[in-house]
């Protein structure tokens, strides 16, 4: 499968001469490129921590942008190897390379994949965090075809599957995860860590316009 022609090679070679022409950039977007995926770990690490009080259905979204996230990697594996697609620098020598080199094929992005399932896996539990996920996601992908490592279309396809394996598997297993939430949040040794469980719809007990309605009503 040949994905250095056309329209995604005249993209990628236009992302390179920008990089060319923009060495003060090299060093922080190399950065993000290599270690941009630990900023997805603490993004989702805040999305668990911020629904542990919060209904089931929310705190079982929060579990699963950490599993779809790690289940979107996997899924992409054979398929990055039954693609087999060569990386930019491997079929043109005279590009601008700031990544390092490796054999392993292109298409689709690893980290594109893992950055489209965490960001919207973190955008079904919170649309605010999600938004910013999304955008993070959005600056690695380019960044990854900034640095040569991949094709425009080596991160578009990445950020299409790992989203598209957030969105459907939850759909899947949506009812299933919020049972076992459900089981799992009420165990007697778990009731401190998660605090008081807020009931979709319902205001929180601790909310000092809760606390003031149910004096008035008393």
């Amino acid at each position: 499968m040949a994905l250095d022609t056309g329209s995604n090679l005249d993209l990628f070679l236009w992302v390179n001469r920008i990089a060319q022409r923009t060495p003060w950039l090299h060093g922080s977007i190399e950065a993000f490129a290599k270690y941009g995926v630990l900023l997805f770990a603490v993004l989702l690490l805040i999305g668990l921590w911020a629904a542990r009080s919060a209904d089931d259905a929310r705190l079982a979204k929060a579990g699963w942008a950490c599993v779809a996230t790690l289940l979107a990697v996997a899924v992409n594996q054979p398929i990055v190897h039954l693609v087999h697609e060569a990386r930019p620098y491997a079929t043109h020598p005279h590009i601008l390379v700031l990544a390092s080199r490796s054999t392993d094929p292109g298409f689709p992005s690893d980290h594109a994949t893992m950055a489209g399932a965490a960001a919207v896996g973190i955008l079904l539990a919170s649309r605010k965090l999600g938004l910013f996920a999304l955008l993070a996601a959005l600056v690695l992908a380019a960044s990854r075809v900034y640095i040569g490592a991949h094709y425009p279309l080596d991160v578009l396809a990445g950020l299409i599957l790992g989203a598209a394996v957030a969105v459907l598997g939850w759909i899947l297993v949506r009812r299933i995860l919020v049972a076992t939430v459900h089981r799992i949040r009420v165990l007697p040794g778990l009731r401190n860590v998660f605090g008081p469980r807020v009931q979709a719809g319902t205001t929180p007990a601790t909310d000092p316009r809760a606390s003031a309605s149910r004096a008035y009503r008393a």
